[in-house]
């Protein structure tokens, strides 16, 4: 009956997510294991960068002296030469690898989702003076000036490593969209409503018992910029719909909470036969 149904449906979920969770927990190790090594090289490089410096800021054998404490702007340049090579090598295991161009680097950011690779985004950055951005492919929508405004300046790195999490977050929500619409056009009542960044998504699809068809309406919220699974998930059926349909509506919902949006559908769908 409905109750077994939903309790069918919960373990479905809960298996999904528990399996999910230990995959993506294995991955997560691995490259934070392999981010750690390229970081303490990284830092070695700064520290051997930062040594080299202060002894460009001694008494040579010419009996040149300069202040160690105010570098030359050649010697600051260098650095962050060094500095961006070395980020070049961490990088390249987080899918974001680089190029020197004739006035500074040029990124590309890859963007991928469950394995699946999508889309590629370059930024091409001036390191003289100072580093800015000079020419970029990043969607408007993405807040680019916002995360330069906190990064750019003070570390690189991190102001990449939050850009490609939004870029990645961003392209995991609309490829769930996409395959819902690909795969589940038959099941979607209407047209789905989502908005440019794709953190809000709106739908509607139906449920069927053997005499009856009833309408729900879903609205996915992704509060956070920076994930692919939704933060507020409301799924509703008609006003005039049986009151039983709140508990379907409510197991659809923690399905939609924990999978991702083309995964959990097929279960939302194959729930049909046994709605009473």
């Amino acid at each position: 009956g409905m109750f077994t149904h939903l309790e069918m449906l919960e373990r479905q979920a809960h298996e999904a997510a528990l399996k999910q969770e230990e995959e993506e927990q294995r991955e997560e190790k691995l490259a934070r294991l392999k981010a750690r090594v390229q970081e303490l090289r990284l830092q070695r490089d700064q520290l051997q960068a930062k040594v080299d410096l202060q002894q460009k800021g001694q008494p040579g054998k010419e009996g040149a002296v300069s202040d160690p404490a105010q570098p030359s702007a050649q010697a600051v340049v260098e650095w962050k030469i060094k500095s961006i090579e070395a980020m070049l090598k961490l990088f390249y295991l987080t899918g974001i690898s680089g190029k020197w161009t004739t006035r500074g680097v040029c990124f590309c950011i890859s963007t991928a989702y469950e394995g699946t690779y999508l889309d590629f985004y370059y930024l091409d950055l001036l390191i003289k003076p100072e580093v800015q951005i000079h020419r970029h492919s990043i969607p408007i929508f993405i807040p680019l000036e916002q995360i330069a405004k906190k990064y750019l300046q003070t570390d690189i790195r991190r102001f990449l490593s939050v850009l490609s999490d939004h870029l990645n977050a961003y392209v995991g929500r609309r490829y769930q969209a996409d395959q819902l619409q690909e795969h589940f056009s038959d099941q979607i009542v209407g047209t789905m409503q989502r908005n440019s960044l794709c953190n809000l998504l709106v739908f509607n699809y139906n449920v069927s018992s053997k005499s009856q068809t009833f309408q729900f309406n879903v609205r996915l919220l992704y509060e956070d910029p920076c994930c692919s699974l939704p933060t507020e998930v409301i799924v509703s059926a008609t006003p005039d719909a049986p009151r039983f349909l709140a508990e379907v509506a409510a197991a659809h919902s923690d399905l939609l909470r924990h999978l991702a949006l083309h995964k959990a559908f097929p279960s939302l769908r194959s729930a049909k036969g046994s709605v009473h």
